[in-house]
């Protein structure tokens, strides 16, 4: 690629060291090994002692074993501990010695001291050298190499093992980019925002002549899903211009100061190359708000640093481009967001009604499949992102090669949305007769609820077939439009149809089961939001009582009232769910004939429409309420 070989080109050529060096090193390690260390270790086993004391350790039975060997004796015997040394003396002319040693007794197995005599021989010189200088040396040498080689090859920088200045970003040339705004949908107020920044790149001249000048830097903000790398780089693509894409997360390095070099040669590079654009993903990683109390991370700190001087100190008039993207916007540091270095602050939300039709009409254009009813499906995902879409799109493609069709039908995106929200079927799990009649009741319960309320979503489907997820069963209940606010009303029936179910166990089969555990959870959650967060509360008026912290991560909330308004709370959502879950009761009491018909049906078929629900309930009910 025109990329790749003009890099090669600029590349440096790995400087060549001097290859005796290593040489040079390993004989002077082997050099202190021979001369300090090694005679510490083979010292320190032996202790010298005199003649006198070597005959007394003889005559007392003390000795195992005796060498003599080049004018010296070496002996091993018990000391008074019962542990065996080695001893040294010398060698002084006893004629007497050999009968002694033969009669003396010894702590031997055999009761008699072992002994013999070594006569030296010596080794050639120039073996010596070589085993013992030349040998190690070379060994030294090529472990020296090979560490280095493996090292040059990590970094993948051409250079020495000291080169860890380079920001390992992927450089991606103009002709490399292949995406565009036409890949990305649902997303048209983000794509309105980029366009100028890609007029910009196409045509400077006609900025310059009016003395405006283009933003440095984009902030691409919106939660996981929602196609932030994917637009920045069709932004590269549409204005036909190199990209450099790095992760926050490579900026944190080991050793001080490090980031900060990969960011000087992120700009450095990106310089040389403009016109460009260079994309930062999760820049929270090292952009997260700069603390002064102690424990700072000095390291992170220097990068962010780094960053900002770089950001004031190119010209933007040369065409590079800054685009960044987080989860966390919340914890930035505010040097990154003021003008003049992150301008534009760009907001990637999940995707509306129209949305979901558009990024699915992408991914369907990917795949074999027959005229599909986006509508239905575009409802049914309601919250879903472009990514968690496209996995259902993927999700509906192999449920149709596993039924061996070669075309993606309706239904077949219907079952994978009811994947991607309770888990895949458990053909392998038999709910007994009775746990079948309990989650029928259950299922129905919720339905009827639904269905005989107003501000309701209406009934889709109902199954009583196992998940993976855990769930025995669920009603699903899908809008018949896009829903941008939702009312004190809407919300309160929503914790009655969550509670429907529990109310069925309870008047149809008089017990309760943990079956409602999620539908608990989410009564609680959604009835506290209504007092602390959406001021929907007589007691407590338009007053908030909660935080939510990282929305785009979960929305985690964090009180923020007094304890003692903490335990009102508690009682005020309590009042709240306890009303909506009398509401169910009074509905399911009053419709016991709906309930035992549907639930029959229900048993019987496992899964059912919400057509086929309503017939039966507009037996009994001829309108609903």
């Amino acid at each position: 690629m025109e990329q790749t070989n003009e890099q090669n080109r600029q590349a440096p050529t790995p400087s060549k060291g001097n290859p005796f060096m290593g040489l040079l090193w390993g004989l002077l390690i082997v050099l202190l090994l021979n001369g300090l260390v090694f005679p510490r270790f083979s010292g320190a086993q032996l202790a010298d002692t005199d003649y006198g004391t070597f005959i007394g350790k003889v005559d007392s039975g003390l000795v195992k074993e005796v060498i003599i060997k080049n004018g010296q004796i070496y002996f091993t015997a018990e000391g008074s501990d019962r542990k065996t040394r080695t001893y040294r003396t010398g060698e002084i002319g006893d004629p007497g010695m050999v009968e002694r040693l033969l009669k003396a007794p010894s702590p031997n197995p055999n009761g008699k001291i072992t002994f013999n005599r070594i006569i030296p021989h010596e080794n050639s010189p120039i073996l010596n050298f070589v085993l013992m200088w030349v040998l190690p040396g070379l060994c030294f040498y090529l472990i020296w190499r090979q560490a280095g080689r493996s090292i040059q090859a990590r970094l993948k920088d051409g250079g020495n093992f000291l080169s860890l200045g380079s920001s390992g970003a992927k450089i991606y040339a103009d002709t490399d980019v292949k995406t565009t705004f036409a890949d990305v949908a649902g997303q048209d107020e983000a794509k309105d925002a980029l366009q100028e920044i890609v007029d910009f790149l196409h045509d400077p001249s006609k900025y310059a002549e009016i003395g405006a000048t283009l933003p440095k830097g984009a902030l691409l903000v919106g939660p996981p899903g929602t196609g932030k790398t994917l637009i920045a780089r069709a932004v590269a693509g549409q204005a036909k211009v190199p990209f450099f894409a790095i992760s926050g997360s490579e900026f944190v390095q080991m050793f001080v100061g490090m980031g900060a070099a990969k960011v000087r040669d992120l700009f450095k590079q990106a310089g040389e190359k403009a016109p460009c654009i260079i994309f930062i993903d999760e820049i929270d990683a090292i952009g997260k708000r700069r603390d002064s109390a102690f424990g700072g991370n000095d390291e992170r700190e220097q990068t962010l640093n780094q960053l900002l001087t770089e950001m004031d100190g190119f010209d933007g008039r040369k065409g590079v481009v800054i685009l960044a993207a987080t989860n966390r916007p919340e914890s930035l540091d505010k040097a990154l967001l003021r003008p003049g270095r992150f301008d534009r602050r760009i907001q990637m939300e999940l995707p509306d009604l129209e949305g979901r039709k558009a990024i699915l009409e992408v991914h369907l254009h990917k795949v074999r499949h027959e005229t599909v009813d986006l509508d239905l499906v575009a409802r049914a995902t309601a919250g879903s992102s472009g990514a968690e879409l496209a996995n259902i799109v993927n999700e509906a493609a192999l449920r149709a090669v596993r039924q061996g069709r070669k075309r993606v039908t309706t239904e077949d995106l219907e079952e994978s949305v009811e994947t991607v929200i309770a888990g895949a079927q458990r053909k392998n799990r038999m709910l007994s007769p009775q746990e079948k009649r309990l989650v029928a009741f259950h299922e129905t319960g919720h339905a009827l609820v639904a269905a005989l309320q107003s501000d309701s979503a209406p009934v889709h489907k109902i199954t009583i077939i196992p998940r993976t997820s855990g769930a025995l069963g669920y009603t699903m209940q899908v809008e018949d439009e896009e829903q941008l606010l939702q009312s004190r009303d809407s919300l309160f029936n929503r914790i009655a149809t969550l509670t429907g179910g529990r109310s069925a166990e309870e008047l149809l089969c008089g017990t309760v089961t943990t079956g409602a555990s999620n539908d608990i959870e989410q009564a609680t959650r959604l009835a506290r939001a209504m007092v602390t967060r959406f001021g929907m509360s007589e007691k407590y008026d338009m007053m908030g009582l909660e935080q939510v912290n990282d929305a785009y991560l979960g929305g985690e909330a964090t009180a923020s009232c007094s304890a003692s308004t903490a335990a009102e709370v508690d009682s005020e959502v309590l009042r709240i769910i306890r009303k909506a879950h009398e509401k169910a009761r009074g509905i399911i009491s009053e419709h016991l004939d709906i309930m035992n018909e549907a639930a029959e049906y229900l048993m019987e078929r496992e899964s059912i429409t919400g057509d086929e629900f309503m017939r039966i309930v507009r037996k009994y009910v001829p309108a609903r309420k």
